[in-house]
């Protein structure tokens, strides 16, 4: 085959360190429109961005040219560095250092989707280290909690 032809739907998955309230109703839009132009510029187009006030969700098109590890390391340096430049209130943030990706089907997509558009909503009903095994057991994955959590 004389050409490279990838196409890879990523569900990616991280917190604030400690899961910290930090992404506030406020700034939740402008953070993730950032999120989206730092995917966008490592040609991984963001299909959608959502979260809540300690975590984020981000489902996206990997491009063949970046490896998902990178893509993650981007997104939280250059993210975290912006959000501390809004405010006293921010001068603290920090991501958590690891992260949650899951692949997704073409056929996935519309319910990822809504998925993360609805995070507050699903969030009422439970919280985010929930989600996070739930997210594992569905993908089987292994996982030893004491290491989950930062």
């Amino acid at each position: 085959m004389s050409q490279s032809l990838v196409k890879n739907y990523i569900h990616i998955v991280f917190s604030t360190k400690h899961r910290e309230d930090f992404i506030d109703e406020n700034i939740e839009k402008e953070l993730f429109s950032y999120i989206a132009t730092l995917c966008k510029d490592s040609e991984s187009t963001a299909l959608q961005i959502g979260g809540t006030d300690n975590h984020i969700h981000i489902l996206c098109l990997l491009s063949k040219k970046i490896a998902l590890m990178k893509l993650v390391q981007e997104i939280k340096a250059h993210s975290s560095k912006w959000i501390k430049t809004k405010g006293k209130k921010y001068e603290n943030f920090f991501w958590q250092d690891g992260y949650g990706a899951f692949s997704v089907s073409p056929n996935n997509i519309f319910p990822v989707t809504s998925y993360i558009k609805n995070q507050r909503e699903h969030h009422r009903e439970f919280d985010f280290k929930t989600e996070v095994i739930n997210y594992y057991k569905k993908y089987q994955i292994e996982y030893d909690e004491k290491y989950l959590w930062d």
